[in-house]
């Protein structure tokens, strides 16, 4: 009997989808049937079933094929024809930011992401915490956005200081690059009007006084860095939240944009205890130290294929509307007093160059946050520079955010190789105001230019930048297909791609770009059984309903880690 079914199961392997099969034992402990499988390799290869051995995938093919792997003590998930695809990848966050703000700082974000309407709003969130929390002691928010509120402004030291006086307040704007110090917060910073203005950043003035009116520029750390540090139980209370958070949306591996010296041991730690199930890799934050040799960062953790530090992660410009992006042309509306605005880098270009050149020659996968086009313009001469000194074969070199790049520069992009992550996001939660107040209506129409990267063969990704916007994988497949604003208007027709092109975003180009692509990214036989249950199926549905589409269950190394109660 054994023989026979062996012999049959050769035999279907030649009129089934190239999808296939191992050549170890073909027992499975797990497998999963009845689905609409998408592996997500081309968008014509669709199976009904997968099975699992160990964490990995063995066979990709037909509920009969997949049965007839199944012996004693294997365990059979049937899906009812529901939708089973690769899990999704969060390709650049902060994880577990999102988990301090819920758990430790005040949430300060307006629609649709919050409930902040007004200056009052804020001052009274503030004032709430402050009234639980002991004098002399801070207070932190994050989220706060200056063009969500009516008054159409940013808080100042006075509005702070509303809220208390008693205790020092620091408050992060949506985009994390400015942030509103209240007068105890300015004091203990030693920040007065004889504070030189710092490289890369700017302390803003009263005009009419010329003291620091409270807001900070770029160079959030002049206040930040006094604000308690989490204890290491609190860091991993965020993890185990964010852990649960990113599960229900489907993502079973995040991309954590710097910090991996700090995170990488919570992680490690987290995994220990039970509290972590996705996967991460966490990139370094740039520094001008002499890199961590390649082979002691893979040292860095006992959980290599769950916990993994990668890659470097550097700042050349800020946000767009933080008036901070660096630009070629004014922006639309200029900030008061100013003329021919157009932002500022972080540095010089020649700068640039000498921060990235040794972790470029020590082997190291470079991403450079760069949201405007002049920023882009120095990125990609600076990477231009250090492949020509020392030529590295198939760097991935990244570029964060990515949002206003022209078609020139995506030429470029692909001359030399460079991957985007394309905040695509923007297009729905800033895409109005971009159009209406930082970028005018042409620019505004081609931030993340998907369709035209996508032309020219560039592998892309595209991402949440969370705790700045919710994870929400399926959102941004939905705003990379209708390129729909928040008050619902079309931005950037031209730009939109299909599902599947949208959908690779977020698994198989997201693997590839995280030099992952051998274990993840797709289902296929050897990968991890890293997958995401849709209750419908995103190739089929009407697009303007796949970010309603619901998340069933999200699968580890073939172990559910999360079932929607639904």
């Amino acid at each position: 009997m054994r023989h026979n079914i062996c012999h049959w199961l050769v035999l279907s392997i030649l009129s089934w989808p190239a999808l296939g099969w191992a050549q170890a034992s073909p027992s499975a402990d797990k497998v999963f049937l009845n689905a609409t499988v998408i592996t997500m390799v081309r968008e014509s290869d669709t199976a009904q079933a997968v099975a699992v051995r160990e964490g990995k995938i063995i066979a990709v093919g037909s509920n009969s094929q997949i049965r007839a792997l199944i012996e004693p003590g294997t365990k059979a998930t049937d899906l009812d024809g529901k939708t089973l695809l690769p899990g999704f990848y969060a390709a650049h966050d902060h994880f577990p930011s999102a988990g301090r703000v819920a758990l430790y700082d005040v949430d300060l974000n307006s629609p649709p992401i919050g409930t902040m309407r007004t200056m009052d709003d804020i001052v009274a969130a503030l004032r709430n915490k402050a009234a639980r929390t002991p004098p002399g002691k801070w207070v932190v928010g994050r989220g706060y956005d200056d063009t969500l509120i009516n008054e159409q402004r940013h808080p100042t030291r006075d509005d702070l200081d509303r809220a208390s006086a008693e205790h020092p307040i620091w408050i992060i704007h949506t985009s994390g690059h400015l942030g509103v110090a209240n007068s105890l917060a300015l004091k203990l910073a030693e920040i007065t009007k004889d504070t030189p203005q710092p490289d890369g950043g700017r302390i803003r003035l009263d005009p009419k006084t010329a003291e620091p009116n409270g807001v900070i520029e770029e160079r959030t750390s002049l206040v930040g860095r006094l604000t308690p540090a989490l204890n290491q139980e609190q860091r991993l209370e965020a993890i185990r939240l964010c852990d649960h958070e990113y599960l229900a949306k489907g993502v079973t591996t995040t991309c954590i944009a710097g910090g991996a010296g700090g995170v990488v041991p919570d992680l490690a730690e987290a995994k220990k205890r039970g509290w972590l199930h996705l996967r991460a890799k966490a990139m370094f934050a740039g520094a001008t130290g002499k890199p961590t040799p390649l082979d002691q960062v893979a040292k860095l953790t006992p959980f290599p294929e769950f916990v993994r530090a990668s890659g470097v992660k550097f700042l050349h410009d800020g946000s767009l509307q933080g008036f901070t992006g660096f630009l070629t042309a004014p922006y639309a509306t200029q900030p008061e007093g100013k003329t021919g605005y157009v932002g500022y880098p972080s540095r010089s270009r020649e700068k640039l160059v000498e921060l990235i050149r040794p972790y470029h020659r020590a082997g190291y996968q470079i991403a450079i946050h760069a949201n405007g086009d002049a920023a882009i313009d120095d990125v990609l001469a600076a990477f231009a520079e250090i492949q020509k000194e020392f030529p590295r074969e198939d760097a991935r070199h990244r570029i964060e955010h990515c949002q206003t790049p022209r078609e020139d520069q995506l030429d470029r992009m692909k001359e030399l190789g460079i991957t985007p992550s394309f905040f695509v996001g923007h297009v729905y939660y800033w895409g109005d105001r971009h159009r209406d107040i930082f970028l005018g209506t042409d620019r505004a129409k081609r931030i993340s230019p998907l369709a035209s990267a996508l032309a020219r063969g560039i592998r892309f990704t595209i991402h949440n930048d969370t705790p700045v916007t919710p994870v929400d994988p399926l959102l941004l497949v939905w705003c990379s297909v209708n390129r729909q604003t928040r008050d619902g208007k079309l931005l950037g027709d031209d730009q939109r791609i299909s599902p599947f092109a949208a959908l690779r975003a977020v698994t198989s180009d997201a693997a590839w770009q995280n030099f992952e692509e051998a274990s993840k990214g797709t289902i296929e036989v050897g990968k991890l059984a890293d997958f995401v249950v849709l209750a419908e199926n995103p190739l089929q549905v009407d697009s303007a309903h796949i970010k309603d589409i619901p998340i069933l269950e999200t699968i580890v190394a073939g172990e559910s880690v999360f079932a929607s109660q639904k």
